[in-house]
């Protein structure tokens, strides 16, 4: 039994053992001499591990008396997390080594954080679930603030460290109250005991307890305080990986627990999901309004553009579970490419953040000013760009699920939210040419991913990659 257990979980144990072998490796040797070498490596080995996942096979699996699921559901959100930390770690070095912050612990760090977010998707019990969400939070509070000797850097950490703690200790209750009502922390006994009727009045406050400290994870609205500040205060390319990988993590947690643990319940927790998305999107397109910092102007489009996915969710269909799939997948992919562009925004070799230092970058740097743009473009959810399929996918859903009032506020919000989207692209062509603008030359790996990113965006209108088919097995594996 233990040895078909422990073959279940081989990724997350390879892992592990790497993360521990790099730091005993790295300590007893040159420290943060090998980090460029780290950083390769454990790119290079987390993307081999998304290729092991994805190779996995289709067939359910069910380790430790149900506290570990392996499904496709599982396995499409661990392949997407692998691949973007894999993404924004190869993109970061050359910003984190010019400037004296790339530690060995950084690679390692991510490695542990990652971990963390394959146990978040794979659990089945509220035990499990906590684990893997508490070892993610952990390594990312000390990302976060990785830049000893800055104060936004280490305010930044700070703020994420005390708002998480909240945040857990509201996800802790909540479990608490559901094991008192349900007798058991499995999900699958927990779906029994909520039954097929009205739900009990404790495990609906559980439930309640549960989402909050779930939407903290996703920076949904009302919990959405610390995202802007972490945003600015970390470093570029921590700020990258915040918006990237545990992004995916949370929201396909939120997924397995509202449908494995209390799918017979989709009316109740559809309503709570559809008001938490009606404010997401709606405060994060238009607080970003008046944003002059494009990093606190990302963490208020990332508010927002976990509205949309939660609108998916909020369907509590199969179809909305693969619309947010869909949808998580896009959104990663323009947010590699966004975050590589950001990070060469440079003027006289110091990094700067203002949308103001675009103006006419377009005369200067052509092809990264129209990269930029379609990213700008999908991400405003222009046609026929992906960004529109992926809002099309999540709206859809939710008008399939007679919740076409839902559609329609989101459709209104992204029309406020492509204001500043094409205000850059503005700056970029048309705006009045100042002594503040980006004078910075891209890294070629930055310039590689930012190139990928716009041509996905561009050539993924075709057939989405192949990604629909696999997030449709995916939402089949979870929903039935």
């Amino acid at each position: 039994m233990i040895s078909s257990d422990l073959a279940i979980i081989l990724p997350e144990i390879f892992l592990s053992l790497f993360a521990m072998a790099s730091l005993v490796f790295a300590v007893y040797t040159k420290k943060d001499e090998l980090a460029p070498t780290m950083v390769w490596a454990t790119s290079a080995v987390m993307l081999a591990v998304a290729f092991w996942v994805l190779l996995s096979g289709g067939e359910s699996h069910v380790a430790f008396g149900g506290l570990f699921i392996d499904d496709s559901f599982a396995r499409f959100a661990k392949v997407l997390i692998l691949v973007s930390a894999a993404c924004v770690l190869l993109m970061s070095q050359d910003f984190m080594a010019k400037r004296g912050l790339l530690k060995f612990e950084y690679p390692v760090l991510v490695v542990l954080a990652v971990v963390g977010m394959m146990m978040m998707v794979s659990a089945g019990d509220l035990m499990s679930l906590y684990m893997g969400l508490e070892l993610q939070s952990l390594a990312l509070y000390v990302v976060a603030a990785l830049r000893r000797d800055g104060v936004k850097s280490t305010e930044a950490g700070l703020k994420y460290f005390v708002l998480g703690a909240l945040s857990s200790g509201l996800l802790l209750y909540g479990a608490s109250l559901t094991y008192g009502y349900a007798g058991t922390t499995l999900f699958s006994g927990i779906i029994t005991a909520a039954g097929e009727g009205v739900m009990p009045t404790g495990l609906l406050f559980g439930l309640v307890f549960i989402i909050s400290g779930l939407a903290f994870k996703i920076s949904a609205v009302p919990f959405h305080m610390w995202t802007p500040d972490v945003y600015e205060g970390a470093p570029t390319p921590i700020t990258a990986f915040f918006a990237t990988a545990p992004k995916v993590a949370a929201m396909a947690l939120f997924a397995r627990v509202m449908h494995d643990a209390f799918g017979n319940a989709t009316h109740d927790w559809g309503q709570v999901l559809a008001l938490l998305a009606l404010l997401s999107m709606f405060l994060g397109s238009i607080a970003a309004l008046g944003q002059r910092d494009i990093k606190r102007l990302m963490a208020y489009s990332s508010i927002a553009h976990m509205g949309y996915a939660l609108v998916g969710l909020a369907s509590g269909t199969e179809q909305g579970v693969q619309s947010m799939l869909v949808y998580m997948s896009i959104y990663v992919t323009m947010n590699i490419g966004t975050f590589a562009f950001i990070m060469s925004m440079e003027r006289d070799g110091r990094h700067i953040t203002a949308i103001d230092g675009l103006k006419q970058f377009a005369s200067k740097e052509p092809l990264k000013a129209l990269a930029l743009l379609l990213l700008m473009f999908s991400l405003a959810g222009v046609p026929p760009l992906l960004g529109f399929f992926g809002k099309f996918t999540v709206l859809r859903a939710a008008v399939d699920a007679n919740m076409t009032w839902l559609a329609v506020a989101g459709a209104v919000a992204s029309v406020i939210g492509a204001f500043y989207y094409l205000r850059i692209v503005y700056y970029m062509y048309f705006g009045d040419e100042t002594e503040q603008a980006v004078d910075g030359k891209m890294q070629p790996v930055a310039f590689g991913f930012l190139m990928a990113s716009a041509a996905i965006m561009l050539l993924g209108v075709i057939n989405l990659f192949g990604v629909d088919g696999y997030a449709a097995t995916a939402a089949a594996a979870l929903v039935n």
